[in-house]
């Protein structure tokens, strides 16, 4: 059954693509997928960096370019256990902290506020971003009495998948 659901989903993606022109449509469909791609085990395998979406399904490896002005990052803070990450693999990357609600806020190096919310981490007990390239950030998350502040940015060949966030 798997392998039937990604032909699916890249053909809904390259239908919805190729009806538009609208950049900010593109970005949407691939932000549509990342998202859909997380949540799911629908490929073999799915990984992010800082410029393309990679997925390798049924032995064929597509390359999807990442929006000009947007950044993903995927963050698993955690209690007890993690995993060293440079880049995110949306099918593989398995977080210590599923399903749970956190404080979440986010802060440009200019102040603006990003993010500033309760959010529930994905079942790979991830969560995920959009932010603005070539900024730097900080970052606090406050779970269950427990807490951790952070710096990462956006850059060139920046990490996407931060997991040394260890909640204390």
């Amino acid at each position: 059954m798997k392998k039937y659901l990604m032909p699916v989903l890249m053909g809904v993606i390259f239908i919805l693509t190729g009806c538009s022109d609208d950049s900010a449509s593109n970005e949407s469909n691939i932000k549509e997928m990342v998202s859909e791609l997380s949540a799911s085990n629908i490929v073999e395998s799915a990984s992010i960096n800082d410029k393309t979406l990679i997925v390798k399904d049924s032995g064929d490896e597509n390359v999807y370019t990442l929006p000009d002005d947007e950044f993903f990052v995927s963050i698993a803070p955690y209690i007890s256990y993690t995993h060293p990450c440079e880049f995110h693999s949306l099918t593989g990357c398995q977080g210590e902290l599923m399903n749970e609600e956190m404080d979440v806020k986010i802060t440009d190096e200019d102040g603006e506020v990003h993010v500033d919310e309760k959010l529930t981490t994905l079942e790979n007990g991830f969560l995920d971003f959009w932010l603005p390239r070539d900024k730097n950030y900080s970052l606090e998350i406050n779970y269950d009495g427990k807490k951790v502040e952070s710096n990462f940015s956006t850059f060139e060949n920046d990490s996407t998948c931060l997991t040394d966030l260890q909640l204390k």
